[in-house]
């Protein structure tokens, strides 16, 4: 629990919060700055630590018609800061499980998985957008990265970074955890339309 509060902490720090719109998509200082409403100057001193820590790095990128600009974006290291929950093991299980069981009986306990997941957070009851907020916080926990969005007219959870991405292409039931988890956490059906691919492959729906 030390560790998740200082995660926290530190993400919602002007540094963290630089680090989780980098981990989102690359930027420039004035892109950053239009972000965080900062100056420009306050911006290019904390990309500096960031850059001295070896947690972010700069290079040169052409955005549309214009000339090239200088861009800032994630290094390596940076990923260190994000928990990295129940991956390889995770995947060693889902390997072994494929052998001896039905894809259906694979989905049914990792939806079992997901309720049990949800269950460690143990939520206090409240309002439907005091619970999804606290789905986000928990995804990003994970090792993850959503945000709360207005899809097609209604709120859905995007993930920009799944913890669980690197199990999908061999094992893409795994989404029903996620898909159990959130609702679980939520407490309504959530339901997912994640794409598996692409820059911004996960999505999970609000019932309307």
């Amino acid at each position: 629990m030390a560790r998740t509060n200082w995660n926290r902490q530190f993400f919602a720090s002007t540094r963290g919060r630089i680090i989780t719109l980098l981990r989102r998509s690359s930027r420039t200082v004035d892109e950053l700055a239009q972000a965080l409403d900062l100056t420009h100057t306050a911006v290019r001193a904390h990309l500096a630590a960031l850059e001295r820590d070896g947690l972010v790095h700069q290079h040169s990128e052409r955005r549309g018609s214009k000339n090239r600009s200088a861009v800032y974006g994630l290094a390596p290291a940076a990923e260190y800061l994000f928990p990295k929950s129940y991956g390889e093991r995770l995947d060693q299980l889902l390997d072994v499980l494929q052998g001896r069981m039905k894809p259906e009986e694979v989905e049914t306990l990792l939806r079992e998985v997901g309720r049990r997941m949800a269950a460690e957070w143990k939520l206090p009851p409240a309002g439907l957008g005091v619970r999804l907020e606290a789905a986000v916080n928990v995804f990003q926990d994970l090792g993850g990265l959503a945000e709360l969005e207005a899809c097609d007219g209604h709120a859905c959870l995007r993930g920009y970074r799944c913890p669980f991405a690197a199990l999908v292409p061999e094992h893409p039931a795994v989404c029903r955890l996620a898909e159990t988890l959130l609702s679980e956490l939520v407490g309504l059906p959530m339901q997912e339309h994640c794409q598996r691919t692409g820059p911004v492959p996960c999505r999970f729906d609000v019932p309307m």
